[in-house]
């Protein structure tokens, strides 16, 4: 069965969750709002490992404890070098149905999205909100110069599994299929928020090394590269940037250090 949740409010989203006796629901540590009383709330390092987001009790003597630690190492360390929370919180409905609420870091939109095991969802860092505890919570690495020239690093959030994620991101989301429009579409690296598995992500330059492409790269506000997204298969994008969001406040406070040189020469580190 999939996840009972709502998502509420306009500006600033949150989804309200509620959960039937013994279900169990995970966020990043930051994104939890509000329960009931009779849900309880842990923290640990570890991910859901398909038993219903409950550590196993050492099965296996030693040997058993041994792989357990050795793999909460192994996501703890991935998760560290993404740049992701470090530990999840786990929710239960203990005695009856209860209710949970999240939310996200920006203002903007949030999206439920239903896997059914056949297929993945990948999505930009910081993404993730909360899943079930049949959802895998995973880092996808990004290889070499994709990585290194997209907006959202080295790293994408990758969900398998069943049951429903939540995902957040900034400003409003518009919904695309690239088969619709030839197959391909190129948007600002910083607006991908997720894609379906079978969509091919991949980052290019902006225009040639001649006079407009440099034109484009220091005046156009785009930088040097925009996200190619191709395939058949569901992509959401986001109006909003963090880099956008981050410039305007610098402004706001005086400290524009960006200027009219657009994202070639920008300070965001982001």
């Amino acid at each position: 069965m999939t996840l009972q949740q709502e998502i509420v409010g306009n500006a600033m989203q949150m989804a309200v969750v509620n959960l039937r006796p013994g279900q169990t629901v995970y966020c990043e540590a930051g994104k939890f709002l509000f329960k009931t009383t009779n849900v309880t709330m842990e923290t640990r390092l570890s991910g859901p490992s398909g038993n219903g987001g409950r550590q196993q009790n050492g099965s296996g003597g030693m040997g058993g404890m041994l792989r357990q630690a050795m793999g909460t190492a192994m996501q703890v360390g991935q998760r560290m070098m993404a740049g992701e929370s470090l530990a999840f919180q786990y929710f239960t409905s203990q005695g009856g149905e209860g209710t949970v609420g999240f939310a996200g870091v920006l203002p903007g939109e949030m999206r439920a999205l239903e896997l059914d095991g056949t297929r993945a969802w990948f999505a930009e860092k910081d993404a993730f909100v909360a899943a079930e505890a049949g959802v895998d919570f995973g880092i996808a690495f990004q290889g070499g110069r994709t990585g290194m020239s997209g907006g959202e690093g080295f790293v994408l959030e990758k969900f398998t599994g069943h049951g429903t994620v939540i995902i957040a991101g900034a400003g409003n989301f518009i919904d695309l299929n690239p088969a619709d429009f030839g197959g391909r579409i190129e948007v600002d690296t910083g607006c991908v928020v997720a894609f379906e598995e079978g969509i091919q992500y991949g980052v290019q330059r902006v225009g040639g090394l001649n006079r407009q492409g440099i034109m484009n790269a220091v005046f156009g506000g785009e930088g040097l590269s925009l996200a190619t997204l191709e395939g058949n298969g569901r992509v959401i994008l986001q109006s909003l940037t963090i880099e956008s969001l981050a410039n305007a406040l610098k402004k706001a406070q005086g400290g524009d250090k960006q200027g009219p040189t657009g994202g070639l020469f920008s300070t965001h580190a982001g």
